[in-house]
């Protein structure tokens, strides 16, 4: 995996990585990773490219922080709507919630496109795409445990990947369809796993 430069963590250092991060993860939302070039990251930050190659040691580490921080804001939000969540029921209600809203937020949904496309182009974004995934999964996994302390860790496990597949699969199939019922669907995983909502 490529590894950022590490460099002395100043401040200033800092908040200008953060800088050219927030300039990459816009240029990734308008244009793609093909808009993705140290030029236009630097003058987005108006910054010089030499700060793209002192602190990501060039743009393949620049790439890997900005898909760090994309998935971050993609996935964050929703696997924090889900820990809140206290049974089931609730869980079901919080994913017919998160779907829309989740594909109706437009530069989201870009990062999300961009994020599958450069993971299936490049084994190291690919590596951070799947790095973000497990996370997810470990996140619920850990709040299955505090909800459900009888299930062992292969359920828990199991769950957890069903939860993560179920929302990625509907919030795709949403982005390539609009109409999708996601309520009927929803509602017939609670009949099938005998909940009601």
């Amino acid at each position: 995996m490529t590894k950022l430069v590490d460099r002395p963590n100043s401040h200033r250092g800092h908040r200008r990585r953060q800088q050219l991060i927030n300039a990459g993860v816009t240029l990734l939302a308008e244009g793609g990773w093909p808009a993705v070039t140290t030029r236009a990251v630097a003058e987005r930050a108006g910054t010089n490219v030499g700060l793209i190659h002192y602190h990501f040691g060039g743009l393949p580490g620049l790439h890997v922080a900005i898909a760090r921080k994309a998935s971050e804001e993609i996935f964050t939000p929703v696997v924090d709507a889900l820990l809140e969540v206290q049974d089931s029921n609730a869980a079901l209600d919080t994913v017919r919630d998160l779907v829309p809203a989740t594909t109706g937020d437009s530069q989201t949904m870009r990062l999300a496109v961009e994020l599958m496309a450069g993971a299936l182009r490049n084994p190291v974004l690919g590596e951070v795409l799947r790095d973000e995934l497990g996370q997810a999964r470990a996140h619920i996994d850990e709040r299955l445990g505090e909800l459900h302390p009888s299930w062992s860790e292969a359920r828990r496990t199991g769950a957890a990947t069903v939860i993560v597949a179920l929302l990625d699969g509907l919030m795709l199939h949403r982005l390539l369809d609009a109409t999708l019922p996601v309520d009927e669907a929803l509602a017939a995983l609670s009949d099938l796993i005998g909940y009601r909502s």
